[in-house]
């Protein structure tokens, strides 16, 4: 292969002087002429009588003429133009145009060509004599790394090109000088906690102990007292140089409270009394007495505030005996005391003296032994629910050489089902009105009955117009048994004014049954 590069070089009269220096050079491949298809040849051939690559229609002939027929050419340049950019008219007839220095005449060391490459070496890209040949790229290794190093390496910026040059934006400025001066506050900050720790890294510590939160079970005496003390008020009447305390129950949104009659009754007749009622948050407001029962011992006052805690209604019939129940109210004017205990009894009649005079307070009381006392009159006894189901009242005691006496077990409470109808009576009229027999009666007990012993009459009443005689024993009212004059009255109130009951009484030792038509104490 070498041989052939020697002795057939590429192309040009002679061959180049460092040629020889060249291992590797590839020569010319030989000619290969195909065969020719005739179809093809006849499709892409020369025409006939044309045996150059140029028509001779269109050669020009000497003295600038074509033949006639030809392509018109276009016409010499001017005169002017051809002086100044033309050929010297001493040139030799060349097609080329040399370096200068390179032509006839010329003198003195001639430049190397302009294919010359570093430390001799010929660029092949340059080199109209260069074959193909097998070689390093055409950029040196170490001029491109150099390249790509100054691109990756990128623009280095002052601080004036930054700031005064327009090379970066006003806004990018604006967002790092923000977050150089939060970086700078939260060091500064956090450097001030650190030299304020310091300080007390020596100081004593004592840890607390945590107990594990207390879990409640559902229905606890806790939290019912939450649900239902905010519900309960402490009441304060003052009239003049006397007062007295008790409780009382919000059961309605309008600040309508259910107390006892015999905590306000000092208020009833005397205008310059004034009651308050006290929060469990120790707000104290001012209230107004709306009605009051004495024959129950239930009264109704109002207190003007907004959106108070009512207290949720329950019904004292669903009740039985053995089930839980919880007072709260103020005993001694301790507020919010809450105290525990079961239903020992339902349908207890009880009797208790009337306030100055007025007439006994008589009701169908629910027993319990949950601690009551002086204080808690007007509370409220709720069920394990957290629902009021009575308005605790009254207490038997063990009297004392001061006259008074503590809780022994025995508390009664008016059912929440009977101080309903009353405490509704009462804010819609102001009084409420019971049925009555028209007898007067005493308890009787006998081997053969026990009831209620009628010891007089009244004249034009109820029992009167019965037939119903002195004497007479009632032992049963509508549906429920008589077994003393309390229960009596008891039974009588379980009815409305106007309805007609029958009564079942003993005369003389024989049983009979009368129908009464109730009427109005």
């Amino acid at each position: 292969m070498s041989e052939q590069s020697n002795t057939n070089p590429p192309r040009g009269n002679a061959q180049h002087p460092n040629d020889r220096e060249r291992p590797g050079r590839v020569g010319p491949r030989p000619l290969d002429r195909p065969s020719v298809d005739p179809a093809q040849a006849s499709v892409f051939g020369r025409p006939r009588g044309v045996d150059g690559a140029f028509d001779p229609a269109t050669t020009r002939r000497q003295g600038g003429q074509t033949d006639a027929g030809s392509a018109r050419l276009a016409p010499p340049p001017p005169e002017a133009l051809a002086a100044a950019f033309g050929r010297p008219a001493d040139a030799p007839d060349e097609k080329l145009q040399r370096p200068p220095g390179d032509g006839p005449g010329a003198t003195g060391a001639s430049e190397e060509p302009l294919w010359s490459g570093r430390n001799g070496r010929t660029d092949p890209w340059r080199d109209p004599g260069a074959g193909a040949m097998l070689g390093a790229p055409a950029v040196d290794g170490e001029t491109e790394d150099t390249e790509q190093r100054e691109r990756d390496k990128g623009t280095m910026l002052s601080l004036p090109e930054v700031l005064f040059g327009r090379r970066v934006k006003t806004t990018a400025l604006a967002l790092l000088g923000v977050i150089a001066l939060g970086v700078g506050a939260v060091g500064g900050v956090t450097g001030w906690w650190l030299a304020d720790q310091g300080n007390e890294i020596n100081r004593d510590v004592t840890l607390a102990d945590v107990s594990p939160g207390k879990e409640r079970a559902a229905g606890s005496v806790a939290g019912i007292a939450k649900r239902v003390a905010p519900a309960v008020v402490s009441i304060e009447v003052q009239a003049g140089q006397t007062g007295g305390v008790g409780s009382g129950v919000v059961i309605d949104e309008q600040g309508y409270v259910i107390t006892n009659h015999h905590v306000v009754s000092t208020a009833v007749d005397n205008d310059d009394a004034k009651i308050t009622a006290v929060f469990r948050d120790g707000t104290r407001a001012p209230a107004q007495l709306v009605g009051n029962d004495p024959k129950t011992d239930l009264a109704v006052i109002k207190v003007n505030v907004r959106n108070p805690t009512v207290v949720r209604s329950g019904s004292s019939e669903q009740l039985a005996p053995g089930d839980a129940v919880v007072a709260v109210g103020s005993p001694f004017g301790l507020a919010d005391t809450v105290t525990e205990g079961i239903v020992s009894a339902l349908h207890r009649p009880v009797t208790a003296p009337g306030e100055g005079g007025e007439p006994p307070v008589i009701y169908d009381a629910i027993q319990t032994d949950a601690s009551i006392n002086p204080g808690n009159s007007g509370g409220a006894l709720v069920d394990s629910t957290g629902a009021l189901v009575g308005i605790n009242s009254l207490i038997r005691t063990v009297g004392s050489e001061s006259g008074q006496g503590g809780s022994i077990g025995l508390g009664f409470a008016i059912p929440i089902d009977q101080a309903k109808r009353i405490a509704e009576a009462l804010i819609a009229d102001g009084e409420v009105k019971h049925a009555e027999l028209g007898v007067n009666a005493k308890s009787v007990s006998a081997s053969s009955s026990e009831g209620a012993q009628v010891q007089n009459v009244n004249g034009g009443g109820p029992a009167a117009g019965a037939g119903i005689k002195e004497g007479d024993v009632i032992t049963k009212v509508g549906e429920r048994k008589v077994r003393n004059a309390t229960e009596l009255t008891v039974a009588v109130r379980e009815h409305n004014v106007g309805d007609k009951v029958p009564i079942q009484l003993v005369r003389q030792g024989r049983e009979l049954t009368v129908e009464a038509t109730l009427g109005s104490d």
